[in-house]
């Protein structure tokens, strides 16, 4: 199930920066945010009222609420508003700091992610990885005359990259009561509806007809709402309970190697060695990560093993 859950989370989300690039083509975004989320969280209410499921519980929807904001609404909003004016690269640079964040908030394991030589040299390589692989793109961004312009929706990213970590290590170190479904289906209703008020303040209604969004924007909004929302972030919800956060956040390095993966698979775009340098570099990166991990597992291991025949010995005695 774990394998399972990083792959979800690994491939679909590497694949949603194309889709809500292709969505908010034709779309109004902060309205795409709010028909993607709300819709997503109805559905899987509604299966969740089909199996029986309790689905109001006070503290748990009070916990819902404030990881939707943080995750969905601030993240993932931010993310969607500035692919109007950011390229897709940059982007996935400025998301991509996400694990730095996750261990810079996580407080309660400072001591053990600081101390961590493998953990911390994982998070600086795999970000100078990102840095790699879209090198060529970024310097040609960078040198451009309209780089002031740019400087707002990068800080925003910034905002939003702080925010998807700190809502992510709240969810996990306060578990809701109920299941992990009902409690992801009310973060994205919640989300959703709070993206409205911001469509409506952006005037996204106005002179709206719906018979003009092209079918292309309407494919990639349900990829992203049955996979993007339904699937993949249910499965990263699921990894936060189950593994620590900082092993979970390798998704933010992962992802835009599989961006970059699918666009010469299905795209025809063409791969340079410094691309594939920084493919290598991040996988590394991750590996380290998850070595640390691995140690810590090995190590109690080591010491359930070598201390049960004694403490068995000292209860027969």
């Amino acid at each position: 199930m774990v394998i399972i859950a990083f792959a979800t989370v690994y491939l679909v989300w590497g694949s949603t920066y194309f889709f809500i690039r292709m969505a908010i083509h034709g779309m109004p975004p902060l309205l795409m945010g709010a028909i993607r989320f709300t819709t997503a969280g109805l559905l899987m209410l509604t299966w969740c009222i089909i199996k029986g499921e309790k689905i109001f519980i006070g503290r748990s929807l009070i916990n819902s609420a404030i990881v939707g904001i943080l995750l969905l609404c601030v993240g993932n909003g931010i993310v969607i508003w500035v692919e109007q004016t950011l390229p897709s690269a940059m982007v996935a640079i400025l998301v991509s700091a996400a694990p730095i964040w996750f261990v810079l908030l996580d407080r309660q394991n400072w001591s053990m992610n600081f101390t961590s030589r493998s953990t911390i040299t994982g998070l600086v390589i795999g970000f100078i990885g990102v840095i790699l692989l879209f090198g060529e793109q970024l310097d040609g961004m960078l040198s451009g005359s309209d780089i002031s312009l740019k400087i707002f929706p990068m800080f925003l990213l910034i905002i939003g990259s702080i925010s998807w970590s700190g809502g992510s290590l709240y969810a996990k170190n306060n578990p809701s009561a109920g299941s992990a479904t009902v409690n992801v289906a009310w973060q994205m209703i919640i989300a959703g509806l709070l993206f409205i008020p911001g469509s409506m303040l952006n005037h996204e209604f106005t002179g709206l007809n719906l018979a003009h969004i092209p079918a292309q924007s309407w494919f990639a909004l349900i990829y992203l709402i049955l996979f993007g929302s339904i699937a993949a972030f249910s499965a990263y919800v699921w990894l936060l309970k189950v593994r620590s956060a900082t092993q979970v956040s390798t998704y933010a390095y992962v992802n835009p190697v599989i961006a970059v993966i699918l666009g010469v698979i299905f795209a025809g775009e063409h791969i340079t060695l410094l691309q594939i340098t920084g493919l290598v570099v991040i996988l590394g990166s991750v590996l380290l990560i998850n070595l640390a991990k691995y140690r810590n597992q090995k190590t109690v291991r080591n010491f359930k093993e070598a201390t049960l025949p004694v403490l068995e010995e000292e209860r027969d005695s």
